[in-house]
């Protein structure tokens, strides 16, 4: 019976002369004329190397004397999570992340909503591979992605119209967020922060890390707090989706403040609903360069379980996207998905798909307001 049914398909198999398919990059077509006119390439999202949303591949980090192809947003991975206090396993995030975007291509890409395709328009949009981070010294491998930054963003910018490149990250745990910031300052100046997460990461490194050590004390957690100090951020920040618990009661929401934050809870939409949210984030960066920075654990773990620290009672994945989508005409110079651990996925993948969408919005955000550079002073 079983034979009887794969006799036809195999028929039709053996009969087929020629297969076409509608997304055939232009090195395919210069392959298919090399080769004859034998057309051997499929439109597969699982061939060749796997690059975020299927984009093309740049060395940025090449070396002197070798020439790198211009862009205006590059994908970066940083597989880091050695900065981690619950579990680990973020150091396969950017791997996971864009095998959670193997469905998107940038040819196919047009958004129900806007009708838009972020892909084809005014930025040339490429994936530089991961950041190479050893994992055997988080001092080391913070400097390393210093540097990894500031290589990336020095590059001469595909756009003549603005010249700075842009960077969004893929974690990684949330201490890589530290070294973007540092870049961005170096091009932007201080920057308001919208963080997006379940926990407020501005902790005092005497706090959460003890005081043991510098290098203790350098982590998750604390990165906020660490950018303050360094002269980093605007005292107009702001986070959205908090509900973890705190250390000190008092003592967090202190420093938090001092840190230049303005916590919205997750239970908060409830109450105002995702217009809400928008209208107090806007409210709170003003005309600011904005950097944004999502942690995957704002959403509830039913959503994305594959994090480090997951919290109950979080965003679903729709509303984090209509939120996301409702801060278009900001100044985005920067941006980040973090604290994605695959291995505590579900079998479908949920965690992977769900950032991957949120970069592809982050991707959007950038593209439909881009910002000149101006050096910090």
């Amino acid at each position: 019976m079983a034979l009887s049914f794969l006799l036809p398909l195999l028929a039709y198999a053996s009969s087929a002369r020629e297969i076409t398919f509608p997304l055939i990059s232009s090195f395919s077509q210069q392959f298919v004329s090399a080769q004859g006119g034998v057309d051997i390439s499929t439109g597969s999202a699982f061939a060749g190397l796997m690059t975020y949303a299927n984009l093309p591949y740049v060395h940025c980090l090449a070396g002197e004397g070798q020439e790198v192809e211009s862009y205006d947003i590059a994908i970066i991975g940083a597989p880091f999570d050695t900065g981690v206090t619950a579990r680990p396993g973020a150091r396969f995030g950017p791997s996971g992340i864009r095998r959670g975007s193997r469905r998107i291509a940038p040819e196919a890409a047009w958004d129900i909503y806007t009708g838009e395709n972020v892909f084809l328009d005014w930025a040339k949009v490429i994936d530089c591979g991961d950041a190479p981070l050893t994992f055997l010294d988080n001092t080391v491998a913070l400097k390393q992605l210093d540097a990894t930054h500031k290589i990336i963003s020095g590059r001469r910018a595909n756009s003549s119209e603005f010249p700075t490149p842009r960077i969004i990250m893929l974690g990684g745990d949330h201490t890589t967020t530290l070294s973007a910031l540092r870049s961005t300052y170096q091009h932007w100046g201080e920057v308001s922060v919208i963080h997006f997460d379940s926990h407020l990461d501005t902790w005092d490194p005497m706090v959460l890390g003890g005081g043991i050590s510098h290098y203790a004390g350098v982590n998750h957690g604390t990165f906020l707090h660490i950018a303050h100090e360094e002269g980093l951020i605007r005292n107009t920040s702001v986070h959205a989706g908090i509900r973890a618990p705190m250390l000190r009661p008092k003592g967090d929401l202190r420093n938090d403040f001092r840190c230049g934050f303005e916590i919205i809870k997750a239970r908060e939409i409830d109450r105002v609903g995702v217009k809400g949210i928008i209208e107090g984030l806007k409210r709170r960066v003003g005309q600011s360069k904005v950097y944004i920075s999502v942690d995957i654990d704002v959403l509830d773990p039913a959503f994305a379980p594959a994090t480090g620290t997951a919290e109950v009672g979080g965003w679903t994945t729709r509303e984090l996207l209509s939120v996301l989508d409702g801060l278009s005409g900001m100044q985005i110079i920067g941006a980040d998905v973090v604290e994605v651990a695959p291995i505590y996925d579900n079998p479908g993948e949920t965690t992977l798909l769900a950032a991957a969408e949120v970069v592809h919005s982050l991707v959007a955000l950038m593209v439909q307001r881009p910002v000149e550079c101006t050096r910090a002073v």
